[in-house]
């Protein structure tokens, strides 16, 4: 009985977040509902590939899924806030469960198409517009302010860990019963995070002051923003690193095979490093997560990631890159928690939900615009030079926007310290 007691305690102290019931009770669900996820994830693009034979047909159902979320991004950002998030969630994980089990008729009855698949993509991508934002607004409800930042570190490491067992699991299925079993269990999966959002118990909705005009709403938001600058430049922070640093879908496979020589196996062991690297920041973040999020650490760990990215770009042995891939998965998730921290904490509870849409609108946009850049430089001067490029590009980046803000702050608002 001691053994559980102390457990406890220990377990209270370094992830402080579980300790929320509400909290607690939605992210097992999570936990259960992302692997589901992942599965489906690794589902439909070998299905894809199956029935087209084509790489650009893959592509297109990627672009197909985000496109909803780069043009209405800000529109779900009023809803978001108008709405109570439980119910929101609710409705768009039924309707997300709706479509996995409908994927999964689709190839179980072998009436399947591409064209079928990119419509159901489309309908998850408009979902996701507003699914996305609002899980991470709703964090703050479940977990409170003082706590935020190890329940975020928490989803993170969650996310990275379904990242891992997901496509294990997906895969084996895929061969033994093929992939619409991927989508049959991604469906119940959803059953979990449906159930741990009726059993939370939510503070009564207070409906907030939001008018009907939705571009008025639309652009209070983005005025608000402007307005505060620990916002603007966390922000513009995100849009930086979107922008040269998320880019390695596209420069790893390139620079494993024209520069390390090497094959698939030796693609998977990066890609998994740095998945592993992420999921260790997650848990590091979560173990020290009581002082909250700092402007130091979100600088700091861009300028890391910046670094390591030159240093890849003289790697010749593929061990060295991993080492590298490692460490840069650990501080891409300590940039990316913080900032999402700073956001959700600074950001007033009428204008989170818009927040959180321009959080995402920012990722889904640079990411991209970041693969193209990474694409023309690596195709135009080599893996090598484009990871050389997009870590310095960085660097200058960052500090650029540190020397504007300094002298913005200065000029209007002497007294206000960024985050």
């Amino acid at each position: 009985m001691d053994i559980i007691i102390n457990a406890k305690r220990m377990l209270s102290r370094r992830f402080p977040a579980l300790t929320h019931d509400n909290f607690r009770i939605y992210w097992l669900g999570q936990c259960v509902s992302l692997i589901g996820t992942w599965m489906q994830s690794i589902g439909q693009t070998w299905l894809v590939f199956s029935l087209t034979g084509s790489p650009m047909l893959v592509g297109l159902l990627g672009a197909i899924q985000f496109l909803p979320i780069t043009l209405f991004s800000l529109f779900a950002g009023v809803l978001i806030d108008k709405y109570p998030k439980r119910t929101i969630l609710l409705i768009t994980q039924f309707i997300s469960m709706i479509l996995a089990f409908t994927l999964f008729m689709l190839v179980f009855t072998h009436t399947v198409r591409y064209e079928y698949i990119l419509i159901l993509a489309l309908i998850l991508g408009f979902l996701n517009t507003v699914d996305m934002p609002t899980r991470q607004s709703f964090t703050i409800e479940l977990a409170g302010k003082q706590d935020l930042m190890n329940a975020i570190a928490l989803n993170s490491a969650t996310f990275n860990l379904a990242r891992i067992i997901g496509p294990a699991i997906g895969a084996l299925i895929m061969a033994s019963l093929g992939p619409e079993w991927c989508f049959f269990l991604n469906g119940l999966s959803f059953m979990a995070v449906l159930v741990s959002l009726l059993k939370i118990k939510v503070t009564p909705y207070v409906r907030k002051k939001v008018e009907n005009n939705i571009l008025k709403e639309i652009k209070n938001g983005l005025k608000y923003i402007t307005g505060e600058p620990p916002l603007l430049k966390t922000l513009m922070m995100v849009l930086i690193i979107g922008i040269f640093v998320f880019n390695f879908n596209v420069l790893i496979p390139v620079f494993t095979k024209n520069v390390l020589h090497q094959g698939e196996y030796v693609y998977g062991f990066l890609m998994s490093a740095l998945g592993v690297g992420s999921f260790l920041g997650a848990l590091m973040v979560s173990l020290n997560s009581k002082s909250g999020p700092k402007a130091n650490v979100l600088i700091g760990s861009a300028v890391v990631v910046s670094v390591n990215l030159i240093l890849i770009s003289f790697t010749k042995m593929y061990y060295y890159t991993g080492i590298l891939l490692i460490i840069t998965g650990i501080f891409n998730i300590w940039f990316s928690t913080t900032a999402n921290s700073i956001l959700q904490i600074n950001a007033r509870d009428e204008y989170r939900g818009r927040v959180m849409s321009v959080y995402s609108l920012v990722f889904a946009g640079a990411s991209p615009i970041g693969n193209m850049f990474a694409g023309f430089a690596a195709d135009r001067f080599g893996a090598h030079t484009a990871f050389w490029l997009t870590g310095a590009l960085t660097l200058i980046s960052i500090a650029l926007l540190m020397l504007v803000f300094k002298i913005y702050i200065q000029a209007n608002k002497p007294s206000l310290k960024l985050p």
